[in-house]
């Protein structure tokens, strides 16, 4: 990390539980001065401590490191905001339902920005029963291929998993209107309205 916790993050949120400086000290086995020192820049917590003063402090460790705390404001998630990530080395895709630091391989993410989806990559839609079976007119060879499909919608979410040299198509049941993604290991991820 490019950051350590500061004297003012810990001080801002001591007082957003309305602790003392004792409180917060006995809570996580340090003095009242201690805890001073920090929040007046003229020490730093152990490595070891992190973990407990985000406890106390009632955040995540890497709240804690960042001074960046996050309320979750909503309550009833909406599939739409979800967030898709791939990984560069392994390929995993970790999808989660809103804003997230993700790592894998040791590697942080970005999540994926989707772009509208082009003529070379192209979505088909055939209607088989009550689902819909789609089909992408796009090489599957090891070096350019489909990785996945997606279907969200504002209360469900859909992934089918693709690999190389296998077809690019899958059945999904489109139940309302949301979007279809598909990810593209040279172009990135890509979206369609349905």
């Amino acid at each position: 990390m490019n950051s350590y916790v500061t004297g003012s993050t810990i001080k801002r949120l001591r007082e957003g539980r309305t602790l003392t400086q004792a409180q917060l000290g006995e809570k996580i086995g340090v003095s009242s001065k201690t805890v001073s020192k920090w929040e007046t820049a003229k020490g730093l917590p152990d490595v070891s401590l992190l973990e407990p003063l985000a406890s106390a402090l009632g955040v995540s460790v890497l709240e804690l490191m960042s001074g960046d705390t996050m309320c979750n404001g909503n309550r009833s998630a909406n599939m739409l905001r979800s967030k898709l990530y791939v990984c560069p080395i392994c390929g995993n895709v970790i999808h989660t339902m809103g804003e997230m630091v993700v790592s894998c391989c040791g590697v942080t993410l970005p999540p994926l920005e989707a772009e509208e989806v082009d003529q070379d990559h192209s979505i088909t839609r055939e209607v088989v029963e009550d689902e819909v079976y789609l089909t992408v007119d796009h090489p599957m060879t090891k070096q350019h291929y489909i990785s996945f499909l997606a279907y969200v919608t504002s209360d469900g979410f859909q992934m089918v998993k693709l690999y190389p040299e296998g077809n690019a198509a899958c059945r999904f049941r489109l139940q309302r209107s949301g979007y279809l993604y598909l990810y593209c290991n040279q172009h990135g991820l890509m979206r369609e309205k349905v």
